[in-house]
């Protein structure tokens, strides 16, 4: 037996009953790299166990971390039945809008986990023509869109296919002050009431009890309120409420999910590191970026309804890792890049690159061993052959030119094997986190720009009070910027009054080729 062989049979962990598969032999490692990481795997394990204790595990937040006990849970509380019986209500059309009609669909209105785990889902379990079936074929289900951005161009678009008489709006907010959910809430809040519709009567929240959404949808009698545990960040939240509310309306048999989910953290809880998947998955990434994340990690699943899964580590993997700070508060600057596309479209997109380019990357590749339809190409060979092929050969190719490639293989895309996906990936998160000393489960970056962008939006009112003082200017941007009293924002206020330009009738702009700046007019 030639080594590949044999480095194949050792390093590929199989959960024999799942037909789940994870194969890290194309990884550059030799047992002794193992070795050498025993006290980080004796670290991780005995912090993991922390974790599902309940010990506070976000320091910084004070907070638990329970989304990983949560879900073993769940499925026999007061809580997941209720949602059942909404969701049942709403598809039996017991509960109607305001005008007696028939639910036909649901605006997700989240931003992050709130709405990447519900995409992620929606695409992998009912596909992307969903919306496009019939009530009939849909069993009754509701259609499905989101708003998960504060960007007026996605409102529109989805106003302009909406029947808001027959549309039920889920807002999706733990705080239940995010801005960027807060102002998509307010917009149809005024949509509706142009249309003589009251909003309430067609609007479901998640959030924490106590919460500004919270209040506001209890105060004004919203169908439904549900709420969402603070020790679940959203980016880990697709096992809870924040996933499960927009499955259940959809058809999607979350228990299922939930049961994918716990059969991974079994597993996942083994207790020697070199049979564990998570830990494994934590080890290669650890090896490969030198354990300061010097390589990207490539996520390419051979099969189009995972095409959102790319999108969805993203954020689990680079807000969970990509921190300025150790626990010990010594600058680290740590975090691992992720992109993806899938498979074999991507032979025509960046696998050149990944090919022949920089050798700065690990690729994993998803492979699902289903077909979901025999599809002839010649008397010998289907679609699906063909698919499986590419995925070899390029992994071959890949590590003929010595780049490195994990595999890992589901049979099928159900709710299952998407459940034991992302409980892999949560657990190798929070293992790498405690290889690296760093906490996984804040966000401060995320706050920073927060803020940040308050200070943009209290320059503008600012501005906006010092040229009705003025009433009226001309000028560039330094030159307003001085006569507002905020020299040193000259910058900022150009990127304001650009903005106001093309929306606002008393602001113009014409462009000054001698000085290379805007000469605005303000009225």
């Amino acid at each position: 037996m030639n080594e590949w062989i044999e480095r194949n049979i050792e390093y590929t962990l199989v959960d024999a009953p799942s037909q789940f598969s994870i194969d890290f032999a194309g990884m550059k490692f030799q047992k002794s790299d193992l070795e050498a990481l025993r006290p980080k795997f004796e670290r991780a394990a005995r912090e993991m166990g922390r974790i599902e204790a309940g010990e506070i595990k976000n320091p910084d937040e004070h907070r638990k971390v329970t989304h990983f006990t949560d879900r073993k849970k769940y499925p026999a509380s007061e809580l997941f039945a209720s949602v059942e019986a909404f969701a049942e209500e709403v598809r039996s059309g017991r509960i109607k809008g305001e005008t007696g009609r028939k639910f036909e669909a649901v605006v997700v209105n989240g931003i992050g986990g709130s709405a990447l785990g519900p995409q992620l889902m929606q695409f992998a379990i009912n596909g992307p023509y969903w919306n496009e079936k019939s009530d009939a074929k849909r069993n009754g289900y509701l259609k499905i869109y989101f708003l998960d951005n504060t960007d007026s161009a996605e409102f529109a678009d989805l106003v302009e296919v909406m029947d808001p008489e027959v549309t039920l709006h889920l807002v999706i907010s733990k705080s239940g002050g995010t801005q960027e959910t807060k102002n998509n809430m307010i917009a149809m809040e005024a949509l509706y009431a142009a249309k003589k519709l009251s909003f309430p009567k067609h609007a479901a929240a998640i959030t924490m009890k106590d919460s500004e959404l919270d209040r506001h949808a209890r105060g004004n009698n919203w169908l439904a309120v549900f709420e969402m545990a603070e020790s679940i960040g959203g980016r880990t939240s697709e096992t809870s409420i924040v996933g499960h509310v927009p499955a259940a309306l959809t058809g999607v048999k979350f228990s299922r999910f939930l049961e994918g989910a716990c059969r991974m953290d079994e597993w996942t809880r083994t207790a020697d590191p070199e049979k564990n998947p998570a830990m494994m998955l934590a080890a290669m990434w650890y090896i490969a970026g030198k354990g300061r994340g010097d390589r990207n990690m490539v996520i390419v699943p051979y099969s189009d309804r995972l095409i959102l899964l790319s999108r969805y580590m993203q954020q689990l993997v680079m807000e969970s890792l990509g921190k300025e700070l150790d626990l010990d508060g010594k600058v680290v600057h740590q975090g691992l890049n992720v992109f993806g596309n899938k498979g074999g479209t991507d032979a025509h997109a960046f696998i050149q690159q990944l090919n022949n380019g920089r050798d700065d990357f690990f690729a994993t590749f998803i492979e699902v061993l289903k077909d979901a339809e025999k599809l002839p190409i010649t008397e010998s060979t289907d679609m699906g052959t063909y698919l499986h092929g590419f995925l070899e050969g390029l992994s071959a190719a890949l590590r003929g030119k010595g780049r490195q490639v994990i595999t890992i293989r589901v049979p099928q895309v159900t709710e299952y094997e998407l459940g034991m996906l992302i409980a892999l990936y949560e657990r190798a998160v929070a293992i790498y986190a405690e290889f690296i000393n760093i906490n996984a489960f804040h966000q401060p970056g995320v706050q920073n720009y927060k803020l940040a962008a308050k200070g943009v939006l209290a320059l503008r009112e600012k501005l906006h009070a010092k040229l009705a003082e003025l009433g009226g200017v001309t000028g560039s941007a330094v030159e307003i910027a001085e006569k507002a009293g905020c020299p040193d924002e000259a910058v900022e206020i150009g990127g304001l009054l650009d903005k106001a330009a093309v929306n606002c009738p008393k602001v113009s702009r014409e462009f000054c080729a001698k000085s290379n700046q805007w000469i605005y007019t303000v009225k």
